[in-house]
């Protein structure tokens, strides 16, 4: 093992013993295989910390500063007309820049503003659409926030959803375009519960937030009673579920019932999900009823008159990277229930119950409760700052690299560093291939989901041809894919065939960063289409590739596809599910829901839940440095050296944890 990822590891340990996560014996292990290469000094500690110094994100942006720019903020819940009068202002100017979370809504802004005889271009991740025919560049530009230039100077900026700067593992995105943007006018959209922070980072660049608030526009009542029986649905109802197996369960007893419904969920392609929401607002389509995941809740124009929630339980990822299923949050209540009753839409109020009768008081208190203001922005390392890394520590791999990164940085009490798991993920995959650095990184940052094995297998095949330096042929990514393909059969080959969109999705992103290698785009969109039509006919007809799969499964079987949550019911009681430890004995989980209602008691409302306080407690306590000096493996002047170090890597606590018990 390198001396810099030694290193590496030997902070990553100390810092699970600073927060609680690790203990002092998970040293030893450590110190037996690396006690010769732990004590030499980095000399460059000194410089890696400037590199890593993050407290003043503003000055990144010299572009930004030299100019002043008026911050509007529209603040207001959601079907409240706050992101329409910010594209009026947007549509009026001589220039402008509309930055959104989804790729739908920046190919919604991007229609509108075409439509409105305003020349707009389309730039995301994956697609590079010119409003003019010989391809110059228009005024106007619809992108997702990823993709905004912060050098290129506007009249109008359009920053939608900025509550998203807090998300774990995108906020970046959002802080970047916030500080970052070039306009004369920064016009942000989003929840109130993000105005103070967003006034505070703006107080550090001089620039005066102006807030203009705004009202729903139709009521959204929370009714009296729960649905209990899918007997009861009505036209224009949507059904929310938080997983897909829930999705396929319900969809297929409402067609048992004689109803048909339209299904949504995160990971159709954008043009099925369309088609699919222009099937359900149709009047004249017998559709009548919506089946979806929260995917509703941005960049689909809907007409539902009742959000009906399946269960008010959610899979989500915590800051550790462990598994918690809990209640939805008021934020992710109120924009999913916001949905129902939409201005213009031919139902003129909003009805909002669950499908359970004992989850209706608790979705009631959620949605009563006034939402956490937004506490801090999300960062990001840049290329630039890995590559000085580099430059100190030439034998790290990038994800030990990014690890000393993060281990080191210093930042703002406004400000947190993103989640960087499947950044990590990625490096660690794509270890072994030879790639300089800045091609690594770009390969690392590819958006994809790491549950997926067939994309995360093919951005490995994609990264070794492209070490060799042979180009990625259309031929070759059809004999990768087998394209063409035929409709599914069953739904394991539907989900087959959203993760091949996914790989065409992966293969266009990476073919506006390396063109020459990934040259046949052009041809790769054309294909994407038709796959695209091709999984709309197996969403028509999910309900027969649901009864396929079950009649091929065992008997007994339960689930059509395998899911981390499956969430037919809303659970009682929160669960914690740990990565690092397994959790999966019941008396682990009793210990995790014990230690929940401790705290909640002591704060007296519900919690989300934290981690594994009650595990720690159990091992056992003295002084690992004891220990090693006694059986003649550190020495007193050993121990001095480890303590410079650590205070140079600022674990002083860790190791006084370490040699004091």
């Amino acid at each position: 093992m390198e001396s810099s990822s030694v290193s590496a590891d030997l902070h990553i340990i100390l810092n699970d013993i600073c927060c609680g996560a690790g203990h002092v014996d998970d040293l030893f292990p450590f110190f037996l295989r690396h006690a010769k290469q732990i004590f030499p000094m980095l000399d460059c500690m000194d410089d890696l910390r400037k590199i890593s110094d993050l407290r003043l994100p503003p000055n990144w942006y010299p572009d930004a500063r030299a100019i002043q720019r008026k911050i509007i903020f529209h603040a207001g819940p959601t079907n409240s007309g706050k992101t329409y009068h910010a594209i009026q202002r947007f549509l009026s100017a001589k220039s402008g820049v509309y930055c959104g979370p989804l790729k739908l809504l920046a190919h919604e802004i991007f229609q509108k503003s075409n439509d409105a005889n305003v020349p707009c271009d389309l730039v995301t991740g994956e697609e590079r659409v010119f409003a003019n025919e010989d391809s110059r560049q228009a005024p106007h530009v619809a992108c997702t926030i990823e993709m905004c230039s912060t050098n290129t100077p506007y009249e109008v900026a359009v920053i939608d959803e900025i509550q998203m700067i807090r998300d774990p593992a995108r906020g970046w995105a959002w802080t970047r375009a916030l500080l970052g943007l070039c306009a004369e006018e920064i016009h942000v959209c989003g929840e109130p519960a993000a105005i103070d922070l967003v006034t505070e980072l703006m107080y550090t660049t001089g620039e005066e937030v102006e807030v203009r608030n705004y009202e729903r526009l139709t009521p959204l009542t929370v009714l009296d009673y729960a649905l209990e029986s899918l007997d009861n649905l009505r036209a224009g109802d949507c059904i929310v579920c938080f997983s897909k197996n829930d999705i396929y369960s319900v969809s297929r007893q409402i067609e048992a019932r004689g109803l048909e419904c339209a299904v949504i969920y995160g990971s159709l392609p954008p043009g099925t999900k369309l088609e699919q929401a222009k099937k359900f607002n149709d009047p004249d389509d017998p559709c009548k009823i919506l089946v979806a995941t929260d995917a509703i809740g941005m960049g689909l124009n809907l007409c539902i008159r009742r959000i009906i929630f399946n269960s008010i339980v959610k899979p989500t990822v915590n800051e550790k990277g462990e598994k918690e299923i809990d209640s939805i949050t008021t934020s992710q209540a109120l924009q999913i229930a916001g949905r129902a009753g939409r201005f213009g839409s031919s139902f003129k109020q909003g009805e909002v119950t669950t499908m359970h009768r004992d989850d209706l008081a608790q979705l009631r208190e959620i949605l009563s409760e006034p939402v956490p203001p937004v506490q801090a922005a999300g960062l990001h390392p840049t290329p630039e700052q890995i590559e000085m890394f580099a430059y100190h520590l030439p034998d790290a791999t990038l994800s030990n690299l990014i690890d000393i990164f993060v281990s080191l940085s210093q930042v703002d009490g406004m400000y947190f560093v993103c989640n960087i798991d499947d950044f990590k993920f990625l490096a660690d995959m794509i270890q072994h291939i030879p790639l300089n650095l800045r091609s690594r990184y770009v390969f690392c940052t590819a958006p994809l989901n790491r549950k997926e094995p067939f994309v995360c297998t093919t951005l490995l095949k994609f990264a070794r041809q492209f070490s060799r330096n042979e180009p990625l042929t259309f031929d070759w990514l059809c004999r990768h894919t087998k394209w063409p393909l035929a409709a599914p059969k069953n739904i394991k080959e539907l989900v087959h065939l959203e993760a091949v969109h996914d790989v065409f999705d992966l293969y266009l992103w990476l073919s506006y960063r390396f063109m020459d290698m990934f040259p046949d785009a052009a041809l790769v969109r054309d294909i994407q289409k038709k796959l695209d039509d091709i999984i709309q006919i197996g969403v028509c007809n999910i309900t027969k590739l649901i009864r396929a799969s079950q009649s091929a499964a065992a008997p007994g079987t339960a689930e059509v596809v395998s899911e981390d949550f499956p969430l037919s019911r809303t659970q009682r009681d929160p669960r914690v599910v740990s990565e690092r430890h397994g959790a999966a004995s019941t008396e682990a989980l009793s210990i995790a829901v014990e230690a929940a209602g401790l705290r909640r008691a002591k704060s007296g409302r519900p919690s989300r839940l934290g981690g594994r306080q009650e595990e720690l407690k159990s091992y056992g306590r003295g002084s690992l440095a004891n220990r090693l000096l006694r059986e003649g493996l550190l020495t007193q002047e050993m121990l001095r050296q480890l303590e410079t170090a650590c205070q140079k890597l600022g674990c002083t606590k860790a190791f006084h944890r370490v040699s004091l018990g």
